[in-house]
């Protein structure tokens, strides 16, 4: 089936645009988050495209006064990956890998208008290839991106517009990872389900700093790296970090940070070292994650939307759904000779299942069940 895109020279296979190879699990998506500079709004959005599946979803969610009120819409694909709307939510690439703008329709008291300005080139993060025995679970590329945000967001009646200053981070990422339907087939042998990740893109006032990790159940990281990109660094500017540390200090009873440090050396420079004091969650079911009705991928309808309004207080948090979050954190990066530096940013992290270098043994016991 031709499409649109087959009128651009961007072909990767013989086929035609509509196909990704032979995977079920192919995705193409877009994420972007956004925070006021004294962390007090925030808002994120999702949009999927699952060419195989034939789905396109897309999420946007905002806090506001503790409560996270959410847009979530999908739609039957139709092949056509060109068409960036999905119900109420669309995107517009202005400037690829610089400007990019997000639009939701007024829709059940929800409306933006978001324009994404990037502040350096984006980083190529290392391929994600993750698998399970011969099975394979995650296979990918990302790239992100920090930037600015202008616009406005109207939630019931009323509309802010977005605060001088305000900063966040977007990623595209395309491959393979579990979507739609849970495929029923188990693993052989046996294993428990698990998954360590903790992502943090930072913005300082002239510069953005990067850093991931996903490890394994005993704490051996299968992907990791860090990065540091000064305002209008280009592809070959970004600064490549290749050793990192991070730990974590839990809340009681939840397996959410209540601070962290991370540790990066670049070569030839000295160490960064960056504390993390987290000052609110973002629920990161409210943009499609682990949703219990709106998993990424899941066939709807020809078009299905729905608002939803998440409490935040009200949440287990130790309830398989809620495990994932982003938390918004003030940020502090030492390096030595230099004053140090105030900045803000994200601490997300998902620490589902077994985690041996913090005693977890189950799929969610809290901090407090950690052995000695």
């Amino acid at each position: 089936m031709l499409t649109k895109a087959d009128d651009f020279p961007i072909h990767q296979t013989p086929e035609p645009i509509a196909y990704s190879g032979t995977d079920r699990n192919f995705y193409d998506r877009y994420f972007f988050n956004g925070y006021a500079p004294d962390g007090s709004e925030f808002f994120a959005v999702a949009f999927g495209v699952y060419p195989h599946l034939n789905v396109a979803d897309a999420h946007f969610s905002i806090i506001r006064n503790g409560v996270q009120h959410c847009v979530h819409a999908s739609r039957v694909l139709g092949m056509e990956r060109m068409d960036l709307e999905v119900g109420p939510i669309s995107i517009e690439v202005i400037e690829p890998l610089k400007k990019l703008k997000v639009t939701i329709a007024p829709t059940d008291g929800i409306s933006a208008e978001l324009v994404f300005d990037g502040r350096a080139f984006p980083i190529e993060e290392p391929r994600f290839i993750h698998r399970i025995g011969p099975r394979t679970f995650m296979d990918y590329t990302r790239m992100t991106q920090n930037g600015h945000y202008t616009g406005w967001i109207e939630v019931d009646g009323v509309r802010r517009q977005i605060a001088s200053g305000t900063t966040g981070t977007r990623d595209r990422s395309w491959g393979v990872r579990p979507i739609g339907t849970p495929d029923p087939q188990p693993y052989a042998p046996a294993v428990a389900p698990g998954f360590f990740w903790l992502w943090s893109p930072l913005n300082f006032a002239d510069r953005s700093v990067f850093y991931h990790i996903s490890a394994d159940a005993d704490g051996h990281a299968w992907n990791t790296r860090g990065a540091l990109a000064m305002d209008g660094a280009t592809a070959t500017s970004i600064v490549e970090i290749k050793s990192g540390h991070m730990d974590l200090d839990f809340q009681p009873r939840t397996r959410h940070a209540r601070s962290a440090s991370l540790t990066l050396a670049p070569e030839g420079a000295p160490a960064m070292e960056i504390s993390f004091t987290p000052i609110s969650r973002f629920q990161m079911r409210g943009i499609g994650y682990f949703h219990p009705r709106w998993r990424h991928g899941e066939l709807k309808g020809d078009l299905v939307i729905e608002r939803e309004d998440i409490v935040l207080d009200s949440l287990d948090v130790l309830s398989p759904e809620n495990l994932h979050i982003q938390a918004i954190s003030r940020v502090e990066l030492r390096q030595e000779g230099q004053a140090p530096l105030q900045g803000i940013g994200i601490l997300e992290q998902l620490i589902a299942g077994p985690y041996k270098p913090y005693g977890f043994t189950t799929m969610a016991d809290p901090f407090e069940a950690m052995a000695d």
